[in-house]
């Protein structure tokens, strides 16, 4: 049986309480269960993300995969469905899957992200040509983002009711006007959902293949807009946040084949909504004190930053 990574395992337990230490306890023998029935050998020490483990393996030709076993819950659930549609087009391929234990046995990239390119226009160029490959017709079933646009407003006029914050009232007001304006008539375009560099990894079949999709229908613009908010840590300390940011927006839109003005409202949303997020639930690289109050504070100033096109 695989040893459950004891970072992961703290991590799932602190997210989830008493149904992740229950799901940890059985992992070893979910995945020993996906290992007999797809006929594979461990290859390697298990990884992990934020929500699975990923264990290297062979299959019985030789061939190298992963297991990837997630924790059981909803936004999870569509993972498989997104590669299913993409069969190995700019995204990693999926071998098999079994949808009651949230495993999946995916084709092998390497560890090396596109975070570790260091150049920051080739790496959103990169994201760009991912995203606009990765932007097909979505099949039915899948959950549609449109359909959280009220919440995303509820949301929104709750915590800025609720929540000490920095940002003017034009700017909550401008993440609003894109949730009534963009989020809430969105195409059946089948968008990755969480793409960012760290879900981006070095290939020998391409040269990057995207991994870890949310899997949903909505506007290919979403996705430029949640890169630019996980390369928010990479501006802080720059001289200009503001240029560097929009400079991001540019090339990724450029690649995506999408408007930067279209870009830059989603960004502007998601990043209000990490102001508010952080503050109510702590960040994962900083849950509280001096350095989560700063990062909110930095946040603050991003979102007014994206307010105004440039």
């Amino acid at each position: 049986m695989i040893v459950v990574p004891r970072e992961f395992a703290r991590a799932t337990v602190a997210r989830e309480g008493g149904a992740g230490a229950a799901w940890i306890a059985r992992l070893p023998a979910v995945v020993d269960a996906s290992l007999e029935r797809w006929d594979c050998v461990p290859d390697g020490a298990v990884l992990h993300g934020g929500v699975g483990v990923i264990v290297p393996v062979r299959r019985r030709s030789g061939e190298p995969a992963v297991l990837k076993v997630s924790f059981p819950h909803p936004g999870n659930t569509h993972e498989p469905d997104a590669f299913t549609v993409w069969a190995g087009r700019g995204a990693v391929r999926l071998y098999a899957r079994d949808d009651a234990s949230f495993a999946m046995l995916l084709e092998r990239a390497e560890p090396t992200t596109l975070e570790a390119l260091g150049d920051p226009d080739e790496t959103a160029r990169v994201a760009g040509a991912l995203g606009r490959r990765l932007a097909v017709p979505a099949p039915a079933g899948l959950p549609r983002l449109s359909e959280r646009a009220g919440e995303w407003e509820e949301e929104l006029r709750r915590d800025t009711r609720e929540l000490t914050h920095t940002m003017p009232d034009r700017v909550v007001g401008a993440a609003l006007a894109t949730v009534r304006e963009l989020a809430r008539a969105q195409p059946d375009t089948l968008v990755h959902g969480d793409l960012h560099a760290r879900n981006v990894l070095r290939a020998e079949r391409e040269p990057w293949l995207a991994v870890d999709p949310k899997g949903c229908a909505g506007d290919p613009a979403y996705d430029g807009g949640t890169f630019l908010k996980t390369r928010a840590l990479h501006l802080l300390g720059l001289a200009d946040p503001r240029a560097a940011a929009f400079r991001t927006l540019a090339v990724y839109a450029e690649a995506a084949g999408l408007d930067r003005e279209r870009v830059r409202r989603w960004a502007q949303l998601l990043v209000v909504q990490v102001a508010f997020w952080g503050r109510r639930h702590g960040l994962r690289v900083a849950r509280g004190g001096p350095e989560r109050d700063g990062l909110m504070l930095f946040a603050d100033r991003l979102a007014e930053a994206l307010t105004d096109p440039e």
